[in-house]
């Protein structure tokens, strides 16, 4: 096994977090290497993969799992990556391949709210966090910019700069519910990382409905773009490049990634510092099996904390036909929601939440049930004018608390490249359960308003999961309870950096990866301020 790379800074993981972190270390004149588990894949042949499947509505259908690094994917069937250890089961799926999950996200963009920041302190639950959103704020906005956020509508986060675009314009449906809705609810443009004018060379979003599983035109920023980014900067990536193991020396700090190229050929990387940069489930599976024998229990673990506290967002949904013609499935689709339930002293109770709506083209859902139940003829044209045209649905997006038994641990069993598969553990607990509760009012109540029939509660006790993996590679001030400190910096190893969404501490109530690429693009300057400073 030859030593074949090296630079001043490895990244793991060439999603949109890792290469914009990389990105702005080369920016500012440094080596940089991204080791990417995944293949090289082009827009080009995403949007061809997508256009050939006959599971449209399958949004994991265009990124197959490779064997040389898998990853989870449910349908048709359960490919078994991920494997469940229980009580609930915690269906994640994301993408292992150049530019990461994001190929596939609604690009939505949100801050967090100055409370959630401080959840411990103003309602005795969760934890807080060891930066405040004042700390963050300037981050934000550099993460916007560089993605190109659209926005408009105040969302409870404030801002010091305006958004770098007015918002992608509101569809027909969209606007009909927002009008229907005022006052007993306001409805706000979601804030996205989609262009409504043209920005950094990319077109302006023309409402082709796929956001998810893909923009075919690029108006939506996503990871390809970003590691396309870092790569002219003068970021080197190496795709195919499954990190199995990190190598310390007898000072505890890191020395070499060691990776199984496609033949499962290991290789050797030394840098003098590195980032980790996957996701919330590979970044700790990475630190648990590096365990050696100074380090038992895995790199980063002294604490006992990698892994634990795993949140996300579960959802539940209502679905109802209106009493006038929407046409849902023109534009985006994840366009506007509701923010009145992302704060207030009811937290101390349950769980605060978001209301999304969906604009997702009714026509192939209701196609495939109205021939599964055999309806054809003249009242299978009938049903599906009808639902196409009134058929809506909202979801409600809950807060999980930090729960150190909710965790990523390591299986027994190994995947094709040996290396041990993730495993789950996961419960959601009655904090979110209540505020599950609480949201069915609004469900009622907005129905109503719309005149809506045919209610269909999401099943009951049955939790979507959104994907928005965070806390398992938690930031804090204390090391025996977190992984790392507020500036990303393991607290058992100097030169070990994690940028992730892992490393946030608490979920709220918004999507997870402007929340975890600002704190990355902060803990970058913080880098860059000591390798100045001359004690990086």
């Amino acid at each position: 096994m030859a030593e074949e790379l090296s630079a001043d800074y490895l990244v793991i993981g060439s999603g949109i977090i890792g290469s914009l972190a990389a990105r702005k270390l080369a920016l500012a004149g440094a080596s940089v290497l991204i080791l990417e588990a995944g293949p090289r894949v082009s827009r080009g042949e995403i949007v061809a993969r997508f256009r050939n499947t006959t599971r449209r509505s399958d949004w994991m259908s265009p990124y197959p799992s490779v064997a040389t690094a898998p990853h989870p994917i449910y349908q048709p069937k359960d490919n078994g990556y991920l494997v469940q250890a229980g009580p609930y089961p915690y269906p994640a799926e994301y993408i292992r391949q150049f530019g990461g999950t994001s190929w596939h996200w609604a690009a939505q963009a949100w801050r967090n709210v100055p409370n959630d920041f401080r959840i411990h302190t103003l309602y005795g639950v969760g934890v807080d966090w060891p930066i405040s959103y004042e700390d963050l704020e300037p981050f934000y906005q550099e993460a916007e910019e560089i993605m190109g956020v659209s926005g408009a509508e105040n969302t409870g986060s404030p801002r010091k700069q305006p958004f770098p675009m007015d918002a992608v314009t509101e569809p027909y449906a969209m606007r009909r519910i927002r009008e229907r809705l005022d006052p007993s609810f306001t409805v706000v443009g979601n804030t996205v990382a989609r262009n409504s004018v043209s920005y950094d060379g990319r077109p302006a979003c023309c409402g082709n409905n796929s956001c998810q599983p893909i923009c075919p035109i690029d108006a939506q920023y996503h990871g390809g773009i970003a590691a396309q980014q870092a790569e002219d900067a003068g970021v080197r990536i190496v795709c195919n490049a499954n990190v199995y193991k990190l190598e310390h020396d007898a000072q505890g700090r890191i020395t070499a990634a060691l990776y199984y190229d496609v033949d499962k050929k290991s290789h050797r990387v030394a840098a003098r510092t590195f980032i980790l940069a996957a996701n919330g489930i590979e970044s700790p599976r990475l630190l648990l099996v590096s365990a050696t024998d100074k380090y038992p229990n895995g790199l980063a673990n002294s604490s006992d904390m990698v892994g634990r506290n795993l949140m996300d967002h579960p959802s539940t949904s209502i679905t109802f036909d209106a009493d006038e013609d929407l046409w849902l499935g023109r534009g985006p689709q994840s366009p506007n929601s509701i923010n009145t339930m992302r704060d207030g002293d009811f937290r101390s109770q349950h769980s605060p939440y978001r209301l999304d709506f969906t604009n997702i083209s009714r026509v192939d859902g209701a196609t495939r049930e109205l021939i599964g139940k055999g309806v054809f003829g003249a009242e299978f044209e009938q049903q599906l004018r009808f639902r196409s045209a009134r058929e809506m649905s909202l979801k409600n997006v809950l807060e999980v608390l930090p729960n150190p038994e909710n965790r990523i641990a390591l299986s027994s069993e190994k995947d094709a490249m040996g290396i041990p598969k993730p495993q789950a553990h996961y419960a959601i607990d009655e904090y979110t359960k209540r505020g599950h509760e609480r949201s069915k009012q609004d469900f009622e109540q907005i129905a109503k308003l719309m005149g809506g029939t045919n209610l269909r509660h999401s099943k009951e006790g049955v939790f979507a999961n959104n994907q928005h993996i965070c806390g398992t590679l938690s930031m804090g001030s204390d090391p025996a309870k977190a992984v790392c400190d507020q500036w990303g910096r393991t607290f058992d190893h100097a030169n070990l950096f994690l940028c992730s969404t892992g490393v946030l501490p608490t979920s709220g109530t918004c999507n997870s990866t402007e929340n975890g690429l600002a704190v990355a693009l902060r803990t970058v300057k913080h880098i860059l301020d000591e390798q100045q400073g001359g004690t990086a």
